[in-house]
């Protein structure tokens, strides 16, 4: 991935990006070429150096089954938004400004394992059932469904870890525009109701100013 300097992400950064990761893009190349699936992950910092996305998908996808050519690679995605050259106040004056796209994306390469556990899926699940339905009511749990039908759900997936090896980030969040066009460009995101990135191009821009 292309990082300039300026949109460079600290290691806490990243560790925050990772670990609020609720859904990622694996790809990876195989003797059948390039194969991808958008899947439900869970980040454990615990696993390995640099931690670990678990997942899994259904049976019936080829991907699991097919060998990994090198490095597994996981796309992690943060905020996005379009920037106009009308929120820049700058272009008022030398209106030398083009439309650019704001955005917070992480690159997790590593080692793929699969696992085809049932032991394993169950406790992955129960991981992933907790952390979506926290602070729901009422929430739902495995335990509310019949231990056969879970268990015949479990046949029909299979697991996969994620061991990092490396992680590639960018936050391009208008640190490169003066001061007062990055604050322009936070409010008009606040303004159309876009308040996730309205609250990364501040923080941003504080981690620049300090």
């Amino acid at each position: 991935m292309y990082v300039p300097t300026h949109f460079s992400v600290e290691e806490d950064a990243v560790r925050t990006l990772l670990g609020g990761c609720d859904a990622a893009d694996l790809i990876t190349s195989t003797p059948r070429g390039l194969l991808a699936t958008f899947l439900p992950v869970l980040y454990d910092p615990a696993v390995g150096e640099h931690g670990a996305f678990l997942a899994h998908v259904a049976r019936n996808n080829d991907q699991w089954r097919e060998p990994v050519r090198g490095e597994a690679l996981l796309i992690v995605h943060g905020p996005d938004g379009y920037v106009s050259p009308t929120w820049y106040p700058s272009k008022a004056g030398h209106g030398r400004a083009v439309p650019t796209w704001n955005y917070v994306t992480a690159h997790v390469y590593g080692e793929l394992v699969v696992h085809d556990d049932p032991a394993w899926l169950e406790a992955l699940v129960r991981r992933l059932t907790a952390r979506h339905e926290d602070g729901r009511d009422p929430a739902w749990s495995v335990d509310d469904a019949p231990a056969r039908f879970v268990a015949g759900q479990l046949r029909a997936i299979v697991g996969l870890e994620l061991v990092v090896g490396r992680v590639e980030a960018k936050a391009k969040l208008s640190q490169n525009r003066p001061d007062a066009d990055r604050a322009a460009v936070a409010e008009a995101y606040r303004a159309q109701g876009d308040l996730a990135m309205a609250e990364a191009v501040r923080d941003a821009g504080r981690g620049r100013d300090a």
